[in-house]
Formats: C-alpha cells, sequence, structure tokens
C-alpha cells in the first residue's frame, strides 16, 4: 500500500482560483451585515469593523491594507467565501475600469498605485496550478456609478427633479457595445497572461460574470409615495420610473451585454442579474436591522444602501454587495466551479441565508 501524500505535498499540489476586475468581486461593502439607521452597538451589530472594545470602528479589520488604497478586497470578497479546497487570491480593486485590468502593451496602466491585474496575474500563478479566474468588468467602464449618482441626484432636488431614464437610457444604449469590446479585451489578456504563466487554454476554467441587481422595480419597495424617507430611512432615493427601469431593464441589459461578450471570447459566464431578487436595498422581503432584531442573511438586505459617506461608511461603498451578498457570489461561483464548464445562472432561495443560492441554466 503506497503512502498518503504528505499535508505539504497536497498542499503544493492544491490549485488557485483568482479574481480579477472591479468593486463587485473586490469586495467592497463587506463591512457591513445588513443596514441600519441605529447608531447604537456599531449600528445595531451591522458594523462588522467595529470593535467593542475600543468603542471604536477600524475598516482595516476588514479591508485589511487595500482600504489604504480604496481598492476595499474584503474578506468575505466572492473569491474568499468560497467553499472549496482552493487557493484563493483577490487582485480586483473598486473603481477598476478594464484599464485596469488589461496589459500595459495593450493599454492597461496602473490603478490606485498596482500595476495591471493582468501582470499580477501572471506573476502569482507561474509555477501553481490554477483551476479558475473569475473576472467582474464592464460596469464602470459603462459608467454605472455616475448614471446611477444622477438619478439619486435627481431625486434629492428640492424642486424640479424627474426621472433620470429618458437620459440614462440612451446612455446606456451609446456605451454597451464598447463595454462588451472592453471585456472581450480583458479576457483576451488574461488569456495572454495565464498562457505567459505556463497554463495553455483548457488547464483552467475563465468565468466572466455579470452584476446582481441592486434596487427592486417600484412594486416592491417598502417606501411607496416617493417620499423623502427613501433617502432618509431607506437609502434609496430614486423615483419609481428609475427604479423599475434600473432593475427591468438596465441590469438585464447590461448582462446579456457581458454574456456575448464571454462568448465571443470563449469564456463561460455566469448570471447573476437575479441572484439578489428580494434581497435589494428597500425591498418589501427585508428589513434594516435594529437593537431588537439583529441582521440576519434570512431577513437583512443583501446590499449597501446609499450612503453620503458623512455618516457611517464611505461613500463608495453604496450600493454593493454587503458580507451577506458577497457570501452568496460566493455561493454561486462554487456552485459554478463544481459544474462542468458552461453557462449558468445563479439565483437564491427566498427566506433563506447565503449559503442557499441555485444554478440553474441561463435563460
Amino acid at each position: 500500500m503506497s503512502a498518503s501524500p504528505s499535508p505539504s505535498t497536497r498542499a503544493a499540489a492544491t490549485s488557485w482560483v483568482v479574481s480579477l476586475g472591479d468593486s463587485f468581486i473586490s469586495g467592497e461593502a463587506g463591512r457591513w451585515s445588513g443596514n441600519s439607521n441605529e447608531s447604537g452597538s456599531g449600528y445595531a451589530r451591522t458594523d462588522r469593523a467595529w470593535d467593542p472594545d475600543a468603542g471604536a470602528s477600524d475598516p482595516h479589520r476588514v479591508y485589511g491594507p487595500s482600504y489604504d488604497s480604496g481598492c476595499n478586497r474584503s474578506d468575505v470578497a466572492e473569491v474568499q467565501s468560497l467553499t472549496l479546497d482552493v487557493h484563493r487570491l483577490n487582485l480586483a480593486c473598486s473603481g477598476a475600469t478594464s484599464t485596469a485590468v488589461l496589459l500595459p502593451e495593450h493599454g492597461g496602466k496602473p490603478f490606485k498605485g498596482e500595476p495591471s491585474q493582468a501582470g499580477q496575474l501572471q506573476k502569482a500563478v507561474t509555477g501553481h496550478p490554477v483551476r479558475a479566474v473569475v473576472v467582474s468588468i464592464g460596469g464602470n467602464d459603462l459608467g454605472f456609478s455616475d448614471i446611477i449618482t444622477a438619478c439619486a441626484s435627481n431625486f434629492v432636488k428640492p424642486f424640479g427633479g424627474s426621472p433620470c431614464t429618458p437620459t440614462a437610457s440612451q446612455q446606456v444604449a451609446e456605451r454597451l457595445p464598447d463595454v462588451r469590446q472592453a471585456a472581450v479585451s480583458t479576457l483576451a489578456d488574461v488569456k495572454t497572461a495565464l498562457a505567459r504563466a505556463g497554463h495553455p487554454a483548457g488547464s483552467y476554467r475563465l468565468v466572466l460574470q455579470s452584476y446582481p441587481s441592486p434596487l427592486p422595480d417600484a412594486a416592491r419597495l417598502r417606501y411607496p409615495g416617493e417620499k423623502y424617507d427613501r433617502l432618509t430611512s431607506g437609502g434609496c432615493p430614486f423615483f419609481d420610473k428609475d427604479l423599475t427601469w434600473a432593475h427591468d431593464d438596465l441590469v438585464p441589459r447590461i448582462s446579456t451585454t457581458l454574456a456575448g461578450a464571454a462568448r465571443e471570447a470563449g469564456a463561460e459566464f455566469l448570471d447573476l442579474s437575479r441572484s439578489f431578487e428580494g434581497r435589494e436595498v428597500c425591498s418589501t422581503t427585508t428589513r434594516q436591522a435594529d437593537l431588537a432584531h439583529p441582521p440576519s442573511g434570512a431577513t437583512s438586505e443583501w446590499i449597501r444602501f446609499v450612503t453620503s459617506g458623512a455618516g457611517q461608511g464611505q461613500q463608495q461603498e453604496s450600493l454593493h454587495p454587503n458580507s451577506y451578498g458577497q457570501q452568496a457570489l460566493g455561493t454561486c461561483l462554487t456552485l459554478q466551479l463544481q459544474q462542468p464548464a458552461g453557462d449558468h445562472r445563479c439565483t437564491n432561495t427566498p427566506g433563506r441565508g447565503p449559503g442557499a443560492m441555485r444554478l440553474g441554466p441561463v435563460t
């Protein structure tokens, strides 16, 4: 009978899963477990960076040194939340566009003091087996944050505010072809970096994922009537028309665009567009935490509510998956990598936590 491999041999053979791209995969907003407007006990125990002994919050407890650069790679980011026997490496950075990932010879540029993510990938996995590389890109190339900010600004205008949809929908239509090409080019450079590191096509999984909707349609909002409680209480300051457009049109169109990019580039596609259905910020099927109702993955929102940055947390954390959302996305990626290579859609199980995600065919 042959001896079992030693722990060091097994560790050396353990493959890597690497995440590249933007804030939705870097772990932005992972500091928060749900949302709360109560300041006591670390915002009703939603602030994972809160140190009860010190009576203060330190975001480094969640984001580590990446907080100083603003990349905000959280300890529960998607790749960190995998339940697979793999090495995990998160090279993604909040705010990144495709140029932060591309190789320098193809227009890649340093971002927040860090070199090309594809270049970092090449160095990191040289001499190591790679199981998968997962990429989240396109939202910042589209200008998603600026579009949503403009929509929120229209809502909070004292006078003359109106839905942003007519203008924003035209901007999106004009920009989506470039978003698709940016994603295709990004995936091509990821393949090049892996080939240079000794990993030929077919020896690893390459997954491009889309984005979960951060907002419900207007019919499922906890705050009816387009009143200021959407801003002051809910953190979802948007007109009904804009909510429904973002949920029913914007997010699906981005997903369709990225699915096309994945096909063109020869990558798998993971559709996350409906993964947070019923768990969005201000959704009727969720509740904010308070001192009597602690945060819970089964009842809390999975998206960080809109914040100005003057109070709790950073403005850049707004409308990103919080710790529950990131754990849910980690479950989605786990399920994807447990299946044979292919395109899938990930959805949640109503009334249950991040571990109860489901994978099905893309429809």
